[in-house]
């Protein structure tokens, strides 16, 4: 899956306009509640701590949501903020086991390799009034 069709998907999933986002080479996306400095260097963080698998450790664990705004998965793991996205080109075999492994194996891949490849910086998006 190419970068802008990720950004483009994150991007209607992550509608909040007050909540700023880390895109990682692989499909996943850290996002931060509390941004603050460099968001790359915040994100690169908590992905580098909550994004590498331990077998038979909390790292290990993930779950699959089936998401209204794009087709495809959400894999989550045992950081709240820290999301991975699994098309449905990306799996043969839909079933929640076989995107889930998928998706972790992704957030492995990104919390180890940690490149960075979008920052959605929305620090300045205006409040309406």
């Amino acid at each position: 899956m190419n970068t802008e069709t990720l950004i483009d998907t994150w991007r209607r999933l992550l509608a909040d306009p007050h909540k700023s986002w880390v895109l990682y080479e692989h499909g996943t996306c850290v996002v931060l509640t509390a941004p603050e400095g460099d968001l790359a260097e915040q994100a690169t963080s908590v992905l580098a701590e909550f994004g590498p698998v331990h077998a038979g450790s909390p790292a290990g664990d993930f779950g699959v949501v089936d998401v209204q705004d794009a087709e495809g998965w959400v894999v989550t793991g045992h950081h709240d903020d820290v999301l991975t996205y699994v098309g449905p080109e990306e799996s043969e075999d839909p079933g929640q086991l076989a995107v889930g492994l998928l998706g972790r194996s992704k957030r492995h891949r990104d919390g180890t390799e940690l490149r960075v490849v979008h920052v959605e910086d929305r620090r300045t998006v205006a409040d309406p009034a």
